[in-house]
């Protein structure tokens, strides 16, 4: 008598349909998570930003019912204008101007202190000192130096007092210093950012980098370009990206200075664009600029995020 062995089944078990659903909401649970920042992206950047592109190849939006298209037109007006052009030079200016000084300032300040040199308490009231262009609002410093650099504010009594000068200056009013006025107050508040930015990362560096040159019998200047530097390229980098995006978008402090003038002399992409849209009502025209400004900010925010991935 010969005995055969059962036969094993190979198909598949059927699939539990309560399973299948509880494996499939795990996975939907990180969308929902995700749902209202998406949602509110969606809305308050993705859609305005479609609209206004949209606007910018039309004629009379917003303030007229029915608007034509206009193709290239509004581009065109925009890069021909000497206004524009003068707005674009001004902030190349004052987007550079004030991101070397920022990070010349904030790399300065920052190696102070972290210097050895100095005690605990003595730091801590430097700190304290060099932060407080950082705590003000952008609406108090313009207030403030509006005061100072006024013909007969602080600034002036001293440079009169020392023989520099003869005659108190209207630093915002003159065309050949507004737009160094409003420069040095730029750097003036943001050169803490930096600083705060630098000193973390100086306080990153390993002890041991700096005690294998002294032993190879380097001096600071050599330790300084062949340790310090290459150890803070990739926060510079960074910082220095990020602040050219940030500068590039100044408005409240141009326009509580000098409001753009005198004579366009501190007219900024910000604020060209605010005068066509709500001094000159043309949407249209406003709304083109506003996209040649989104595009050169995507240029710097592409060199941003390329940085971020060779770190």
């Amino acid at each position: 008598m010969t005995l055969t062995a059962p036969e094993t089944s190979t198909r598949a078990a059927p699939a539990v349909p309560g399973r299948s659903r509880s494996t499939l909401a795990r996975r939907l649970v990180p969308y929902g998570y995700l749902s209202p920042t998406v949602l509110l992206i969606v809305v308050l950047m993705v859609v305005p930003i479609v609209m206004v592109i949209g606007y910018s190849f039309r004629d009379n939006v917003i303030v007229q019912e029915n608007s034509v298209f206009a193709g290239f037109a509004n581009y065109t007006k925009v890069l021909t204008d000497e206004s524009f052009l003068a707005a674009l030079k001004n902030t190349g200016v004052f987007i550079s101007v004030s991101t070397l000084a920022h990070l010349v300032l904030g790399l300065t300040f920052a190696m102070m202190l972290n210097s050895p040199l100095l005690g605990g308490v003595t730091k801590a009231i430097f700190r304290i000192v060099y932060i407080l262009p950082w705590l003000f609002t952008i609406a108090v410093i313009a207030v403030i130096w509006r005061l100072l650099l006024d013909p007969a504010g602080v600034v002036n009594h001293v440079l009169q007092t020392l023989g520099l000068i003869q005659e108190g200056v209207n630093w915002f009013s003159d065309p050949g210093m507004a737009l160094w006025a409003v420069t040095f107050v730029n750097i003036w508040a943001g050169y803490p950012f930096f600083m705060i930015s630098l000193l973390a990362a100086l306080q990153g560096i390993p002890n041991d980098l700096y005690e294998a040159a002294a032993v190879d019998g380097t001096n600071w200047f050599q330790r300084f370009f062949h340790v310090t530097l290459p150890q803070l390229r990739p926060v510079i980098i960074s910082m220095a990206v990020l602040d050219l995006i940030w500068t590039s978008h100044q408005f409240a402090l141009i326009w509580m200075t000098t409001g753009g003038g005198p004579l366009n002399a501190t007219e900024m992409l910000s604020t060209f664009t605010y005068k066509q849209a709500f001094s000159e009502y043309e949407f249209a025209t406003a709304s083109a600029a506003a996209v040649i400004v989104l595009l050169l900010t995507m240029v710097l925010a592409f060199f941003y995020v390329r940085s971020q991935r060779e770190r």
